[in-house]
Parts: structure tokens; sequence; C-alpha cells
């Protein structure tokens, strides 16, 4: 999906509430959301759903809870995004790609012109579990004061938020395509890159499920005790980004890694 307009480029950066316990919540994000000119709100799974309290607090953004989408999975609120950054208030087991916010918004608004995006935000008591966590490309952290760094769900929206806002309200003000490095594109073969040069979550959680079976296939994957392998192999993708050229190219070779194993047993 192709943003061809400002607004449209705003409208593709969604904010998705994952599991919130307290529809008040809702109201302040929704709030939050509309003060920097976001109005995409997705609720995933939501403890109870907004009512006249969450309405109350959205205090003028009573259109964007209403039109607030309910899904059921994360993986269905992101399934049509191709970047996914989750925010995260504490260091992980396994450490994944990071974002820093000014950078967060830079690389959202970069990548809505071509594609929906997605900024999720976890429980307001425990955050994100490590299984959705590695669902997101990036993850994000805000540096809040070490000693006191109790964030409330809409303060973690507001702040993101605004650095989308900012980020958007720059790429407005210059030449932002012909001016960011990440637009700077060394072609390795005689084919163009796309302008959709990334594939959406459903597709890469397609190779992440024909990487596992093949690795079964072969046994280096032992179906009893699978260990850490596919998390430590999404964590090498996700830092990677392959392209959507990259990916069918990764899936020919499991396709014939697949083909090998079977034909010599």
């Amino acid at each position: 999906m192709s943003a061809s307009t400002s607004s449209s480029l705003l409208d593709n950066v969604r904010i998705v509430l994952v599991n919130t316990s307290d529809c008040r919540n809702m109201g302040s994000a929704a709030r939050a959301m509309k003060t920097m000119g976001l109005s995409q709100l997705i609720l995933v799974d939501p403890q109870e759903m907004p009512n006249g309290q969450a309405q109350a607090l959205s205090a003028g953004a009573s259109d964007v809870l209403a039109n607030a989408k309910v899904v059921a999975t994360l993986e269905e609120a992101i399934a049509e995004c191709g970047l996914v950054v989750g925010t995260s208030a504490r260091s992980r087991t396994l450490p994944w790609p990071m974002l820093e916010p000014r950078g967060c918004g830079v690389k959202l608004v970069d990548e809505a012109k071509n594609f929906p995006v997605a900024l999720v935000f976890g429980r307001e008591s425990s955050g994100l579990t490590n299984d959705e966590l590695q669902l997101c490309h990036f993850h994000v952290q805000i540096p809040a004061n070490p000693e006191y760094s109790s964030l409330n769900l809409a303060m973690a929206v507001q702040t993101l938020s605004y650095e989308v806002r900012t980020s958007y309200l720059l790429a407005q003000e210059q030449d932002y395509k012909k001016s960011k490095p990440v637009q700077t594109v060394v072609a390795t073969d005689s084919e163009d890159v796309g302008e959709d040069e990334y594939p959406i979550i459903e597709d890469t959680e397609r190779l992440y499920q024909h990487f596992e079976d093949a690795l079964k296939t072969t046994g280096f994957i032992v179906p009893s005790h699978p260990g850490l392998i596919m998390t430590k192999l999404r964590r090498l993708l996700n830092r990677a980004r392959p392209d959507v050229k990259e990916v069918k190219m990764l899936r020919g070779i499991l396709a014939s890694v697949e083909r090998a194993a079977k034909n010599k047993n």
C-alpha cells in the first residue's frame, strides 16, 4: 500500500494496544494519538471494551476510539504491515535490534510511504511477552529516568507518537527521499529494487515456518528439544531485514534442502 499523500502517510501508521486492562487508558491513548495526527488504533484482545469512561478520557478524540479495530491476536493486527516496532521497558534475555525513540519515528515515517507500519504497546502491568516481541522487527525503549521510569500507557503512546509527528513534519519540509541514507540502494543485479522492497509480516511468518519445517526435515531441529534455534534465527533475519526477492530466494533454497533431505531418506 503506497502513501501518495501526507494524510495517507499518517494513516499508514497503526498504534496497536495489546490486552489493555483499563478502558480509560484506551481513551487517553486515543487522545494522545489525535494530537499528533494519528488515527489508526487497533485493540488486541482488550480485557474490557471502550465505554463511557474511555470516551470521557479521549477528550475530543472519540472518533479515533469509535473507529478502533478490535482483533483477537497480535498476528492479526500486524499481518498487513511491512514494519513492526514493539515497545519494551526492560532488557530481555535475548537481545533484539533496538531503536531510539527519535530513530523509531524516522523509520516508521520512512517506511509508511510504502506500506502500513505498526507501533505495538503491551499490557499496563507487564508489557509485551517475549513471543509477542519476537513478532517485531525492532524494539524501542523510552530512555526514562532509571530511578523512576514509571510511564503509563498513554504517556508512552504520546511520547512515541510525538516522534512520529516530528519525523513526518521533517519529511514535509525537505526532499526527504533524497536526503535519507536508507533510500540509497546499490543494486546487486540487473533488476530494479521495487517500491515494496520489504515483505509484509504474513510473508515473513511463512518464511520462519518454512525454515522450521526444513530444519526438522534435516534433523537440525529435534521436535522434542527445539531449544532457541528459531528464536535466534528470527533475531538474525529481523536484523538483516531481507527484502521480497531475498525472501523468495531463501524459500527456494529451503525447498531444495527439503527435496534433497527427502530423496536421501
